[in-house]
């Protein structure tokens, strides 16, 4: 799973997941349109969107991965051994953001990690028990769970469309885990606590990134994953050296491609990208999951296990793309 920032966005520590920036937005529901693109924009855009692709399939395959790496390298050794690397291979890029960052934007950057350090610990505890399918369609969940925690913590209003999301996720996580009667409270459950962690996460670090440097912040929150992952394993003896291919390429995927290689995509992407397209295609992550699941580690979903499915794809497109679709605000008459 990769990491998330911002308002939702995936990878890049911009507020975003295909949102548009504040900017943008008071200017498209004012009634201003951007201009039409230019010849060689429309390469760029053609170019990011298949990045946004080969990245959220990545994303997807990683649970797979991952899957079969802690079957031989124990959990918090191999977090640890993710995280510590992607961490000063953005370091080495934002080294001057992260001189400069003050002691509240320090602050900042260890809550941001102590949620994402929960996020991963939970999904890749639940690994251990649950499919790699059904970890990446409930990890999704974020996606849905974050306006309506921020209903409960900020008090932020909830639009229609927000509670039908969640309704429809719900019956779809019902039929993904339970519908059978093959419910896993431990490796699903865990998974959806990852779910709730990540959209944690995702509010805190909205708020973060208005006052501090998002590079910066990004450096600190994955190093304080890795740290407390390895701080983890050393007194409970699972600091083993890794070892063989299935540890090793896993390793290499999630912490220099996932993580790291990931952000400068994603950072790429929005800058060229239009927002919904970008939200459409990351949605496609448990999608991902799902295929590489069937691919790779022989996993089927039953006919009610695909339902539980679809609907929270459903859930999760609606939430990103439907503000989207409403009609934009004329400009008032003065």
């Amino acid at each position: 799973m990769p990491l998330r920032t911002g308002n939702g966005q995936r990878g890049a520590p911009t507020p975003g997941n295909g949102r548009v920036s504040d900017s943008r937005r008071e200017g498209i529901e004012g009634g201003h349109r951007p201009p039409s693109q230019p010849p060689a924009a429309g390469s760029r855009r053609l170019l990011a969107e298949g990045a946004l692709v080969g990245i959220a399939a990545v994303w997807g395959l990683t649970f797979v991965m991952v899957q079969d790496a802690i079957e031989e390298l124990p959990t918090m050794a191999f977090l640890g051994y993710r995280f510590l690397p992607a961490a000063l291979l953005v370091a080495l890029v934002f080294w001057r953001a992260l001189r400069s960052l003050t002691a509240a934007g320090w602050r900042a950057g260890t809550v941001m990690g102590i949620f994402l350090t929960l996020g991963y610990v939970f999904q890749t505890l639940g690994l251990e028990e649950t499919s790699a399918s059904n970890a990446g369609f409930i990890t999704g969940l974020m996606v849905v769970l974050t306006p309506l925690l921020a209903a409960i913590f900020f008090r932020e209003r909830l639009s229609l469309i927000t509670w039908a999301a969640a309704v429809v996720s719900a019956v779809g996580l019902y039929l993904l885990t339970g519908a059978a009667g093959d419910l896993d409270l431990r490796g699903d459950g865990l998974v959806l606590l990852c779910a709730f962690a990540f959209a944690a996460h995702i509010l805190v670090t909205a708020r973060s990134v208005r006052e501090h440097d998002v590079g910066a912040l990004l450096v600190v929150q994955l190093a304080v994953t890795g740290l407390i992952c390895l701080a983890i394993a050393a007194p409970a003896g699972q600091l083993e050296v890794p070892r063989g291919a299935t540890v090793w390429s896993a390793l290499v995927v999630t912490s220099l491609v996932a993580s790291a290689l990931g952000f400068f995509v994603q950072t790429y992407a929005q800058q060229h990208a239009p927002p919904e397209r970008t939200a459409l295609i990351l949605a496609s992550e448990p999608a991902f999951a799902g295929l590489f699941g069937w691919l790779l580690a022989d996993e089927t979903l039953s006919a009610l296990s695909l339902a539980g499915a679809a609907l929270i794809l459903i859930a999760i497109v609606a939430v990103e793309l439907v503000p989207r679709w409403r009609p934009p605000r004329p400009l008032p008459e003065v």
